[in-house]
Order: structure tokens, then sequence, then C-alpha cells
């Protein structure tokens, strides 16, 4: 007989991706916070828990003999919409089978790779259900497989989904994970689940596979996990994991604007000095079948979301051929009046300087069943009607179709979306050309402030950085900045999808050449005359010198 509280259990996050659900850094999921809490919840000691992401284990290779050691090692990964990721790297699944390889214990796969995993984590492709090498894999819920498995002294478990009773109590037990996380407290946003599965059932998409019908938590239970999260020193919270934030506390499809409110309210009321409140996806049909709930639902996110939050529309194609055949959600005409409502109801801004509040982001799969050339013109007439319109789309995202096993979409697989790969990347290619770029210039024009921008990665004679949130705008700064420092920017220049920054009230006087040479008006001439004036007693007199009003882009510091 196993006695839970002696048992090693180690969780490896090779992160997450899916449709309704986002653990990258500095995103954290729920399933390594759940599957935590169900250990405890077991019996399992808190402090014989310990948490590694992909990354950490790829740098620290002391981690390893954490992994070879533990009497349980648990992997949680998959990639069901994979992009392109900033934060960190996911697993690849010959990293997986390398983990399985080195534990020497009992070990447990699951997370939405339960559902199959690819040569590599890419669009375009066909995915089967592989042989990783795991003692057990969790075709259920990896947290009650966590849960039952411990009772089962380590023999066993019968597949099943979790309740959101048990999440009751593990969301809140197993927040103390979040401390293990490498970019605990100030670089770290958890993904907030209000209910999984979806009530419609779009040819390509997993999200059904949770169930057809949400079962959504309680406020009571959110706001429990929320509070146990603040107290760990988080401060960052994106309402992510549902496949409809508008459908929260109704039937599955139609809206609870009360429901909504009390939610919204109580969070800021158990976290109150938080500083992200964003959310992920909303379905753009019920806006258009509901109107009226649905723009007091979006009324009451801007109230108390923060500036910047982005709704993710599954418009998925602007072809009424492939929105037939694949059992899509919303047409091309009914996206554009969701996208109109949501722009009306809460694309306002809190400063003029500021981003918006709420805008809607697009989502387009290629490779779907029906899919012609004639597709991807119909795409781009669609976005071009977004852009002449006037309203404001904060990003569009293009992906390939991943064929999953259980999804109607494996019966057609890949094909299509290989067959138009040539194609697919000149017509993704042409949209950040001719819709990003303007777009972009319309969401963060020059002089929009950027507060908490955290410094990422160096790439030629930038550095880059994001501020924490849903879908955040790139952001680069002429030279190289100090990583991991987090500064306040303001918008000087604009490219395909990001934007060029200076930090806010530049320093005139110790400021490099390429600093000033970014200050909208100032060219390589006036920069150089700004350099041999120095120093400044006043910025009126640096803008005298070089007849060109820079008080909005910088100051003196003597």
């Amino acid at each position: 007989m196993i006695t839970p509280s002696d048992l090693t259990v180690a969780i490896v996050d090779g992160y997450v991706d899916e449709p309704a659900h986002f653990g990258v850094p500095p995103y954290i999921s729920t399933y390594p916070r759940y599957t935590a809490g169900a250990l405890v919840d077991a019996g399992v000691s808190p402090r014989n828990i310990i948490y590694h992401t992909i990354d950490a284990l790829r740098q620290e290779h002391n981690r390893w003999d954490c992994i070879e050691n533990s009497d349980l090692l648990i992997y949680i990964g998959g990639m069901t919409v994979p992009g392109k990721y900033v934060g960190g790297t996911p697993a690849e699944p010959d990293e997986v089978k390398k983990i399985s390889w080195t534990a020497k214990g009992v070990s447990l796969l699951g997370g939405p790779i339960k559902f199959g995993v690819g040569i590599k984590n890419e669009g375009a492709s066909d995915m089967h259900r592989d042989d990783l090498d795991y003692t057990f894999v969790a075709k259920g819920d990896v947290e009650a497989a966590a849960y039952d498995l411990i009772h089962q002294n380590l023999e066993g478990f019968s597949d099943r989904m979790r309740d959101n009773d048990e999440i009751q109590k593990w969301a809140s037990k197993g927040s103390f994970i979040v401390k293990q996380h490498p970019n605990h407290p100030h670089y770290l946003i958890c993904e907030i689940e209000t209910s999984r599965g979806c009530a419609y059932r779009c040819s390509f998409c997993t999200e059904p596979l949770y169930g057809s019908k949400p079962s959504f938590r309680s406020v009571d239970s959110i706001l429990q996990e929320i509070s146990e999260l603040y107290n760990s020193g988080i401060r960052h919270f994106r309402i992510g994991r549902q496949a409809d934030i508008l459908a929260y506390g109704g039937d599955g499809k139609c809206p609870n604007p009360s429901e909504l409110y009390d939610l919204y309210s109580g969070i800021h009321r158990v976290a109150p000095s938080l500083e992200t409140l964003h959310l992920d996806n909303m379905n753009p049909i019920t806006i258009v079948n509901w109107p009226s709930e649905s723009a007091e639902c979006l009324r009451i996110i801007s109230k108390f979301n923060t500036p910047g939050d982005t709704a993710a529309f599954g418009l998925e194609s602007a072809d009424p051929v492939v929105y037939d055949e694949n059992n899509l959600n919303v047409t091309a005409e009914e996206c554009f009046v969701a996208i109109e409502s949501v722009n009306k109801e809460s694309g306002w801004r809190p400063t003029k300087d500021s981003l918006p509040k709420l805008l809607p982001g697009i989502n387009l799969v290629h490779g779907l069943k029906g899919e012609t050339k004639e597709t991807f013109e119909l795409n781009k007439k669609f976005l071009k009607r977004v852009l002449d319109s006037g309203f404001l789309v904060r990003r569009v995202n293009i992906r390939q179709v991943m064929a999953f096993p259980g999804t109607p979409m494996s019966s057609t697989g890949a094909s299509i979306a290989m067959d138009h790969k040539k194609h697919f990347r000149k017509y993704k290619e042409e949209v950040r050309h001719t819709f990003d770029n303007l777009m972009i210039q319309k969401v963060a024009p020059i002089g929009t402030i950027l507060p908490h921008v955290h410094l990422e990665f160096q790439n030629g004679r930038f550095t880059f950085g994001r501020q924490l949130g849903t879908y955040p705008i790139l952001v680069g700064f002429p030279g190289k900045l100090p990583l991991g420092t987090v500064l306040d920017a303001i918008v000087v220049n604009h490219g395909q999808r990001s934007v060029t920054a200076l930090p806010l009230k530049l320093n005139l006087n110790t400021a490099t050449f390429s600093e000033l040479l970014a200050i909208p008006g100032v060219g390589k001439k006036r920069a150089q005359t700004l350099i041999s004036n120095r120093p400044y007693m006043s910025i009126e007199a640096a803008s005298n010198s070089i007849e060109v009003d820079i008080s909005r882009f910088a100051t003196t510091l003597l």
C-alpha cells in the first residue's frame, strides 16, 4: 500500500495551445494547476510536487534528476492550433519521448496531446495517436487521471472527465504551483476557465470533444481560484478557457449579462490590484442572434477589463462553400455585423493615447473541405471590406488546419492544406502587407502609450518586447536594451504586425543616436544636431534647435 503523502511527483509542462485554451509562456494553462490540486486532494504533500516547464528542462540539466527519481511523472502538453511563439517553445514529439525514457517511476501522459501528435507542431498536418512510451495515457482529463491514479496505488485509473465540483476544489488547492514557474510572479498570466465544450461543431475543431453542451463554473468557484492565485502573487489574468465568453452563465448559446457582471465585478473585488484582465474567445454568432444581450455583455466587459483586450472571432473562412461543408458558425456577413457591434460597444479608448478597450480578432483556417483558390480571394475581399469600413480589428490569425482523429475533418485530412501550401504562403504574406500594416496603424497610431512592456529578445539593432495580455502587440525598441526590463513605451512607427517605440519620455540628454533618429520628424541631420548641442536645460530649447516639436516623445533630465 502506497502512502500518498510520501510520494514524489514531477509535473512537466510541455505547453498547450487549443482552440479555447492557451498555456505557452508567459501564460500558464489550467492543466498543471488543476493536476497539482488533484494530487493534493488525493493526499500528496504539496512540498513533494515539483513543477518544470519544458524550457526550464532545456536550460537547467539538473532538473532531469528530479524527473528520473520521482515516483510519478506527469507530462502535460499538446498543440491543436499551433502558431508562432515568443515567450516559450513547445515540446516537440521527440522531447516528449525523451522525458518518458528518463523517468524510472510511473509516467502519465495527458492534456490535448491525447488527441494526437504529428512529426512537428505545425499546420497542414495529419495527426495520429502515437505511442510515446508512457506507462499511462489519460484519454479523459489528466487531472482526474492523476487523482484516481493516486487512489489506485499508481496501478491504473478509468478514463473519465472531471466535473465542476472537483475543479472547485482542485483549482484552489493547486494554485501554489504558479510559484514554481520560472516567470513568477511578474511575467506570468493565468488562463482562467469558465467552461469547456462547445454547442457548435465545426469540422476541424477539438473543443466539441470536451462536450457538446458547455457546463459553466459558478462565479464563486472562479473567484475563489482567482483569489488564491492573487494571494500567490499573480496580477495578470485572462478569462480565456471557454468557447464563448458571451455565453457564460447561460444555456450554452444565449448570453446572461447579470452573471457576467457578477463575474467581472467580483474579479476586481478579490484581485483589487490586478494589472491585466483580458479574455479570448467570443462567438460572433452570439452577437448576431442576441444583439441586445450581447451589447450589454460587451459594455460590462469593457467597463472592467484592461485596455488592449482582444476577442477572437472564429470566422474561419469567408467562402460560403467552405462555410457549408464544414458546419462553420458564422458567415462573412454575420461576422462583419459582429465586428461592427464590438467596435461600437467596447472599442473605445480610456484616454486618447491608450489602446482600445476591446477589439475583435479574426481567425482564418485554410485546408478545410471545399477550399479552392477562390477561397483565398474571398478572404482577402472580406478583409478589405473591414479595412475600408473604418472598423478596427486587433489582429488576423491565419493558419492551416491540423486534422485530428475524432473530428469530422479527419476523413479529409490535411491533403487540401498540403496541396494549397505554396498558394497559402503567398496569400498570407499579401495579407500582412495589404491589411495588417494598415490596421495596426489605426489600432496603435503614433503617440499611443503602451504601459509595462516586458523586454524579451534582441534581433539585429532592435530589442523586442510585449505587454502581458491577449495577442499583445510586438514592440521594437532601437538599440540594445537590457532584457527582462519592464518599461512604458510610446509608439513612433509601424511594421507589418508590430510597432516601433521609444521609452516613454525619453531622456534627451542621454538618448542614443538611433533613439533620436526614431522620433517622428527627426532625420539624421537633426539627430546629429541634437547630440552636438547637448545638454539641454529644457525640451523647448531642444525642439527649437531642430525646429521640430519633440515634447511628446522626449524630456530632459539633467
